[in-house]
């Protein structure tokens, strides 16, 4: 197989920028005890688990950006097995079952609660299916699931685009809609965002894998 030129994926630079900044914003706060998500029902052990969470799905966030670029896994495939098992070991897995502990008791919503509910599990099942294909050594399997966990871990970024958008569609409607209730507002906010910020990656990466598909049997010879 021919080598893919780094240059020939200019989408990962962005998406390294975009992981780092994210990162390096949103992860000190929770390491100092400076973030202003609320505790839930007064739980001591919440913001802890909290803490785990946004701590191993950092790491999954940085490690996953050198696990999708072409040109890094062929030419360093040793290493991107190594990336691969932190990855895997030290990101999605210690953060999938926290997420979906404190999701189950998120001061959110009921909506966010859904979410965070039914995402962390689809997380786990996705990564650990992909890390098995890779172990059976079928690799465009392997590629698939990881893609799909790929997605999911990167949601929490497509997760606060879809915030900002539903605040700013809603915002004007406080005083109507919700009575001037802000924290329904806020839990149709949540809701939105948290729903919005996984499915609709996944849907657009599947459409990709069905298009792909239909592609390829466009090209194959019909044999009679």
């Amino acid at each position: 197989m021919a080598e893919i030129k780094w240059w020939r994926r200019p989408w990962v630079v962005p998406l390294a920028f975009v992981a780092v900044a994210f990162v390096t914003f949103s992860l000190p706060p929770y390491l100092t005890g400076g973030s202003r998500v609320p505790l839930t029902n007064g739980l001591s052990w919440y913001y802890p688990l909290l803490v785990a969470h946004v701590s191993f799905a950092s790491v999954a966030m940085l490690t996953c950006v050198l696990q999708v670029w072409p040109w890094f896994r062929q030419r360093y495939p040793r290493v991107h097995r190594i990336t691969g098992r932190v990855y895997v070991f030290a990101g999605v897995l210690p953060a999938g079952i926290a997420g979906w502990v404190i999701g189950a008791v998120t001061p959110f919503g009921p909506v966010a609660m859904a979410s965070s509910l039914i995402m962390p599990p689809l997380w786990l099942a996705f990564t650990v299916v992909g890390y098995r294909m890779a172990r059976q050594k079928r690799f465009l399997d392997h590629r698939k699931w990881m893609l799909r966990s790929f997605v999911l871990t990167m949601s929490i970024i497509t997760n606060r685009v879809w915030s900002v958008i539903a605040f700013l569609a809603l915002e004007p409607r406080l005083d109507t809609t919700f009575h001037g209730d802000g924290t329904l507002l806020s839990y149709s906010v949540a809701g939105i965002a948290t729903w919005l910020g996984w499915t609709v990656p996944l849907l657009v990466l599947q459409w990709r894998f069905d298009r792909a598909e239909a592609r390829k049997r466009v090209r194959r010879p019909v044999t009679v």
